[in-house]
Order: C-alpha cells, then structure tokens, then sequence
C-alpha cells in the first residue's frame, strides 16, 4: 500500500462498495439460513411418511450440516480462481450459485410426487448453496478490505459482517411473518416455498447489483505488476503460512461458537431449559441479533483505533463475563431475559473484529486463498461440531452451553497474544 493509500478519507464509492456487498451478503445469509426455520416442514414433505419422527429431523438436519460440509470444498476452489482471475469475477459467481439451488429450492417437487429423487435433489441443492457460502464469506472480507485504506480494514469488516447477521434476522423475521399469516397446514400445501423463491429473485437481484462494483485495487495492481501467485496459492499458503493459519482457524473458532451457540442454539434452549414461550424467545433473539449487528461495527472500528489485539482480549473476556451472567441470571429473574440477551448478542460482536486479523494474516497473492481456506475448515470442523458437544453438555448441566463459550472465550484471548499482520510489501 502506498501512504497516501492509507491516508485518503472513505469516498463516496467506498460507501457504495460497502453497501453492495453487505447487501450481498445478508440475501445470500438469509438464501443459506431459511432452511432451518422451515426444517420441520421439509422434513415431513421430503421423507416417506412412515418414517420414524426423530430419524426424519436427523435426516432433514443432515441434509443442513451437508452445507456446512462442502463449504471448505466450495472456499478453497473458488479462493483459488479468485487469487489467479481476480476478486469481483467470483464474487458475482458466488451470488449466482446460491440463487438458482434457492429457487430450486422452491421449485422442487416433493416425496410424494417423486419419491426417494425428491430428498436426494435437496441435498444437492444443499451442497451447492453450502459451496457458495464457502467462497462467499472470505471473498467478501478480501473484497472490501482491499477496496478501503487500510485504516479502515476493521469498519469495512465490521460492516460486512453485520449484514451477513441482517441475513439471519431476515431469515427469522420472514419466516415469523409466514407461520403467522398461515396456518401449519397451509404451510406444508405450499406456502413454504415463498421463501425459497423469495430468496431465489432477492439473490439474482443483488447479482444484476454486483455489476456495479470494481475489481479491487489490490488485485488490479498486482495483475498488472505480474506479481500474482506463481504456484498453485493454498501450497504456498500451507508451506510459509502455517503460524497465520493456526491463528486464523482459532479465531473463527471462536467466532462460530459465539454466533452458533448465543445466536442460533439460545432460542431453542429458552424453550427447553427455561420454559419461555417461542414468540417471547424470537423477540428476545430479534434483540440479540440486533445488538450483534450493532457490536459487529463497534468492535470493528475499534480494532482500527486500537489495533486488533486489545480489542480481541477484552472483547473475549467482555463475552465469557456477559454470557455466564445472562445464563445464571435468567433461572432467578427471567424478566431480565431482553436486556441480557441483547447485551450478550452485543458482545458477541467481538467476533466483527476477527475478519480484519484475517485478512491481514495472509500477503495479498494469497490472502483469498489463505483466509477461506482456514475460516472455512475450521467452521467446517467447529461449527459443526459445536451443537453437538453443546447439546451433549446440557444433559449434565444446564449451564453447558455457557461454559462452552467461557471456555472458547479463553481460547480467543490467548490467540489474541499471537495475531501478527502479514509483512504486505513483498508484491
């Protein structure tokens, strides 16, 4: 980067680059995410009938985690192109894989007109829509953090992620909005593919929108100084960048088990463990998705003032105090259950300042490569293992899902210790 790079204001087009790929973001969030509010749904229209209820969850939620699973697949091939033929080409070509699968989504006929082809065509929509996300999330970090002057890399990160969290509130807004205008058999004769096709013309939208944006400067100077990677870029990543890599996947650890466990797992554990009602849980998990939203850009501008490695510290242990207190708390006065949730939501957008520590991990030839291929093996592992562990947890104690966190709180701190940026010079 030049100086007088770092020291210009953000423009106008800054703005408008942002904006676009948070956008982005949060249609393609809200494309991958719907399938878990209609799962009950899909799973009695996509299995046979006579099959046993839990097999068909384990199934239909099987059918989820296969997302998960082909994401390090789908980030590492597409960081790959991104690395050699540039930034914007797959950043549109990501929209466009989690368009159509959505809107097939929606389109697909089900067990009873095609028998065993109709679940096995869902969860090949599934891996491709989970092979999108997988170049979708670090290419749009790159792509922004490339676009701003690095004094920046923390809000323009900060902002991404807080519109892949609008994703999710998206998801859960609309899927409230449906199960309210219709009744559950309405939904299951056809009411929940709107969604889907919803999703699908919301994603082909923000793609005719990804038109708007420019290759990144970064990207561009290097193509023109020859300077791209020579070799194949995750060799060279797994050859010189082991100590990055370490960092980087713990980190994303963490930011897994924060949005997984307080953001996705908490509505559900509220109505299990705490006996508060499903419509009161929603609201308070509209709050906490809010506040993480919010947090996301706070921490993410104060990564930029501060640097990363105190605000991820305090952030981590900021996040282990506030989310022991939220669980203790909840048992003696459930009527906290709002300003808590949304609170611990807000501290878990510590996880805003995460993606700028990666995107400075890596040298520019490789950093698309380098990134997803570390956030994305490591949600591969951890966020889906993650459930798992913490549902295994709650059976000897009901406080499991809080000492998950504290424990990985205390992880993210020490990984604090170790961030180092990425000498940049060496184009």
């Amino acid at each position: 980067m030049h100086n007088n790079e770092t020291a210009r204001p953000l423009t106008g087009q800054d703005y408008k680059t942002l904006s676009l790929a948070a956008l982005g973001g949060a249609l393609e969030f809200y494309d991958f995410i719907i399938f878990v509010f209609f799962a009950n749904a899909i799973g009695q229209l996509f299995f046979p009938p006579e099959m046993p209820d839990w097999l068909r969850t384990l199934q239909t939620f099987g059918i989820f985690a296969a997302g998960y699973v082909v994401r390090p697949l789908g980030g590492i091939v597409m960081a790959h192109f991104g690395d050699l033929l540039g930034r914007k080409r797959m950043f549109t070509l990501s929209i466009l894989m989690m368009a159509l699968p959505t809107l097939a989504i929606g389109l697909l006929p089900t067990y009873a007109s095609i028998g065993l082809a109709a679940p096995l065509l869902l969860l090949l929509m599934r891996v491709f829509q989970g092979a999108a996300v997988g170049g979708e999330v670090p290419g749009a970090w790159v792509f922004v953090s490339e676009h701003v002057p690095s004094r920046y890399t923390g809000y323009a990160c900060g902002v991404l992620t807080a519109g892949l969290t609008f994703g999710i509130l998206l998801g859960s807004l609309v899927a409230t909005a449906l199960n309210t205008a219709y009744k559950p058999d309405e939904v299951l004769a056809g009411a929940w593919r709107m969604p889907f096709l919803l999703g699908g013309v919301f994603g082909l939208g923000a793609m005719y929108l990804r038109r708007w944006l420019h290759e990144t400067p970064v990207f561009a100077e290097m193509a023109q100084r020859k300077a791209l990677a020579a070799e194949m870029p995750l060799k060279s990543v797994l050859r010189s960048h082991r100590g990055a890599v370490t960092v980087s996947m713990l980190l994303t650890w963490m930011l897994s088990a924060g949005i997984v466990v307080v953001i996705l797992m908490t509505p559900a554990l509220l109505q299990k463990v705490y006996h508060i009602d499903p419509r009161t849980s929603l609201v308070a998990n509209t709050v906490a998705t809010l506040g993480l939203a919010l947090g996301c850009i706070v921490y993410g501008v104060l990564a930029d003032k501060l640097g990363a490695k105190p605000v991820l510290f305090v952030g981590s242990l900021l996040l282990a105090i506030c989310t022991y207190v939220f669980y203790t708390t909840l048992r003696v006065q459930p009527e906290l259950l709002l300003p808590l949730y949304g609170l611990t939501g807000f501290c878990v957008g510590v996880v805003g300042a995460v993606p700028c520590v990666l995107v400075q991990a890596f040298p520019a030839q490789v950093r698309f490569s380098g990134l997803s291929f570390s956030y994305n093996l490591s949600y591969a592992i951890f966020g889906g293992l993650t459930p798992v562990v913490v549902t295994l947890m709650l059976k000897n104690d009901p406080l499991g899902p809080a000492y998950y966190v504290i424990a990985v709180c205390a992880i993210g701190m020490l990984t604090a210790l170790f961030i180092r940026p990425a000498p940049q010079a060496s184009y």
